[in-house]
């Protein structure tokens, strides 16, 4: 049997795994049509930065260029694993902090640095709202690994916070007229308010967990069940008098926006 620590270490992907999923990851030169005040920071250095100080890669996407001049320096996403800092539940539940990293070399963006929660029970990736982890920024210019270790550094210290609205959330238990209530206001994260109102969707199919350690009426077992179904397009709903079968989510910015709104709402119910 693999444990714990197996699965998340098979995981780790290699510079070459990132450049097959991501090869934007690895521009050398930013795009030409960048200020000449535009300083290139490659995001391989703060790879390379983030596993001195404990953190490694374990996904990597990018989002298609618009643009040919842009392709190849694209806005990417590389969610980065400490096997050190890692949350045990009394309940046998694990999870895993995450940062997210996100970039370009097109000078549309700066490095960005977002909180996430990784649930070993069912692979699951959540990412924490900006009203508990704001997002940290960081501008190309001036960039130093003194900076990034301060502001990781940050991040963790503020783990605590995210601890205690899992705990409330495992606490709150549910009734089924509150659990389709969330489930309600969480389908409202995916799509906009004028197409919620041609749709119709059964919300009982977003809370049937999909494995038995999801089972529960406790706020935490409803959230991320919903979160999953949301997120990986399974449940279907009727538009125009048709069945539609949802889509997964696969643009990264999309998911973030989504899983950051869930957790809100998620937040709303714990209070």
């Amino acid at each position: 049997m693999v444990n714990s620590k197996d699965m998340q270490e098979a995981n780790y992907l290699t510079k070459a795994n990132i450049n097959s999923l991501a090869p934007s990851v690895f521009a050398t030169t930013p795009s030409s049509d960048v200020s000449k005040k535009y300083t290139h920071i490659p995001t391989e250095r703060v790879i390379d930065d983030m596993e001195l100080l404990g953190w490694k890669p374990i996904e990597a996407k990018e989002v298609k260029a618009r643009k040919k001049s842009t392709k190849g320096f694209q806005k990417h996403l590389l969610v980065f694993r400490n096997d050190d800092v890692v949350i045990n539940g009394e309940d046998g539940d694990t999870v895993y902090p995450q940062i997210i990293l996100t970039n370009s070399h097109d000078g549309k963006n700066s490095f960005q640095f977002q909180a996430g929660l990784f649930r070993l029970v069912c692979a699951n990736g959540l990412v924490i709202a900006d009203t508990q982890f704001e997002a940290v920024k960081m501008r190309h210019m001036g960039y130093s690994f003194e900076d990034l270790q301060v502001k990781i550094k940050d991040m963790v210290e503020k783990l605590p916070l995210t601890v205690e609205s899992m705990n409330k959330m495992k606490a709150q238990e549910m009734t089924e007229e509150s659990i389709l209530a969330f489930a309600k206001d969480a389908i409202n994260t995916r799509f906009p308010e004028k197409e919620m109102k041609r749709i119709d969707i059964d919300l009982k199919q977003l809370v049937v967990p999909t494995r038995k350690e999801d089972t529960g009426s406790d706020l935490w077992s409803v959230f991320n069940v919903v979160q999953e179904k949301i997120v990986t397009g399974d449940f279907g709903y009727y538009a125009g008098g048709k069945f539609r079968k949802a889509r997964e989510i696969k643009n990264f910015k999309q998911d973030m926006v989504i899983n950051k709104a869930l957790f809100n709402v998620a937040l709303e119910y714990a209070s």
